[in-house]
């Protein structure tokens, strides 16, 4: 048995800091203002104390003296009440006061209190974060170590990186800030745009590079490249198409690596022979939680300034009102009895599936590499497609994950299907299930993702020449009867077809 007796220890504790016969530290802040303490006590609880206090020669009393002006007397009330007693009264205090306290604790390595002061904001001051968000974004990123926050924040910039790349103060960026948002899988950005970004982050780190390219120097590349070195790493090279990298990246071939570029030159002329470079994975595009982000303010605003900041985060907070402008929970409900092989249909409230919308053309694009960019790695998808000028829907299930590799490959399976969906003057639903396992799905070269789609063999895919699914004109989205890598036909001709959206969804097992 083990009896605690924390609440009399911490009373015993916050005596002794109140005693002014035994310390040996003076802590002077901002104003002058001095607090007294103990050393064993500091180096006990704060491991910044712990190494500040090695440092410093002690007087002829033998009191060290350490020297804080950028804390205020009333924060470090708080703090030595906390280091002392463990006890953080935040009673009828403002929610600035509370994001300076957990800048102050991280500065001193106070990790407890740091972290529950961050667990707190995000839980119960969320608004208040994000009407001051460029303040405490650039906070977050100048030398502190709050995990947490800096997660919530790039959360939101990663879904909406106007906040940050479009802002007049983007160049001021710190170098940690922009490192860890290259980082995200999920960046809402066009690798290219990235790279450009990343380029005019990198020239206005240094007044003394030429404005004008065509005058540049060895010297200036290196500088550059010194520059961008933990930057370059993370862009994704692999996934921009071979007309940006001539453009936009080429200009700047001396601050990437010979091996890199060697690569990426043969990549674009011999995309099945391997390579030596690192390839990362391609971004991967979310859908749009918040409609209207598609109406951003053409007028840029300040980075660290707040005075427009709340209205945008509400308008980028609404909420989406349907899971899906082309099918029904009916369709729903009969799509999941064909995955479970079911010989009826499941009833709406028995439906054993969520489907969780992962892409939608209308929202994030109907070029083909949107498909690749969003769906790869995502196994258990139904991709659902509304034919323009009929009332066809059209779509297919994946049990197996959609691969964005070089060398593409065939995915083999015995559960893939294609299907038609009753709708308007289509009477009755078509079910084809795969017929031959081998070629049940097709992954499609990189080289051959800026045209090809989701592809079900050979019987049913999306490909546009012009990389635009929805254009009317030369368009080849195909559904293909003289293949016979499905059972049935589910269209009556063999014509090519536009698209009026397309919708993939991942299909998630219920629990409960």
């Amino acid at each position: 048995m083990t009896f605690k007796f924390f609440d009399k220890l911490s009373q015993n504790f916050l005596e002794l800091l109140y005693d002014k016969d035994d310390y040996n530290v003076i802590i002077e802040v901002k104003n002058k203002k001095s607090f007294i303490a103990h050393s064993n006590v500091l180096k006990c609880r704060s491991p910044y104390f712990c190494k500040k206090l090695k440092n410093i020669i002690p007087n002829e009393n033998n009191i060290k003296t350490i020297s804080k002006p950028n804390i205020s007397d009333e924060i470090f009330d708080i703090i030595l009440k906390y280091i002392y007693g463990g006890i953080a009264d935040l009673k009828n205090v403002e929610t600035m006061f509370i994001f300076d306290l957990m800048i102050v604790a991280d500065e001193l390595e106070i990790q407890e209190l740091t972290e529950k002061l961050e667990i707190h904001l995000i839980e119960t001051k969320s608004s208040w974060l994000k009407s001051h968000f460029f303040l405490v974004y650039r906070s977050i990123f100048s030398g502190n170590n709050l995990k947490a926050i800096e997660k919530y924040c790039n959360d939101i910039v990663a879904k909406h990186p106007s906040l940050i790349f479009k802002a007049e103060d983007f160049n001021s960026l710190q170098e940690s800030a922009l490192v860890s948002l290259l980082k995200r899988d999920d960046l809402q950005l066009e690798e290219v745009v990235i790279w450009e970004y990343i380029i005019k982050w990198g020239i206005a780190q240094s007044s003394t590079l030429p404005v004008d390219l065509k005058e540049w120097t060895n010297e200036n590349f290196t500088t550059l490249k010194s520059t961008l070195q933990q930057c370059l790493p993370l862009i994704r090279y692999f996934h921009i198409s071979g007309t940006d990298v001539s453009k936009k990246i080429m200009p700047y071939k001396k601050i990437i690596d010979e091996q890199l570029w060697d690569d990426l030159t043969q990549y674009f002329m011999a995309p099945d022979q391997p390579l030596e470079s690192i390839i990362l994975p391609p971004r991967t595009i979310l859908v749009q939680e918040f409609p209207t982000q598609a109406k951003e303010q053409e007028k840029p605003t300040k980075l660290f300034s707040t005075q427009e900041l709340p209205t945008q985060i509400k308008e980028l907070s609404k909420p989406s009102t349907s899971f899906s402008t082309i099918i029904t929970y009916e369709h729903v409900a009969e799509i999941s009895s064909w995955i479970d092989r079911k010989s009826s249909t499941y009833s709406l409230t028995s439906i054993p599936y969520e489907f969780q919308l992962i892409l939608k053309g209308s929202i994030n694009g109907f070029a083909p590499q949107t498909f690749w960019n969003a769906c790869h790695g995502h196994s258990g998808t139904v991709v659902i497609i509304k034919v323009k000028g009929t009332d066809e829907i059209l779509g297919g299930y994946n049990p197996l994950a959609w691969v964005a590799i070089p060398g593409g490959s065939w995915g083999t399976t015995n559960d893939s299907f294609i299907f038609s969906l009753q709708n308007g003057n289509v009477q009755n639903s078509i079910l084809s299930r795969v017929k031959i396992r081998e070629h049940a799905i097709l992954n499609v070269l990189f080289y051959n993702q800026k045209w090809y789609g989701p592809h079900f063999g050979y019987n049913l895919y999306l490909y546009s020449p012009s990389s635009d699914f929805n254009l009317d004109i030369n368009n080849c989205n195909v559904c293909n009867n003289n293949h016979g890598h499905y059972e049935k036909h589910i269209r009556t001709t063999e014509d090519n077809f536009s698209i009026i959206d397309y919708e993939v969804f991942k299909i998630i097992k219920k629990t409960g």
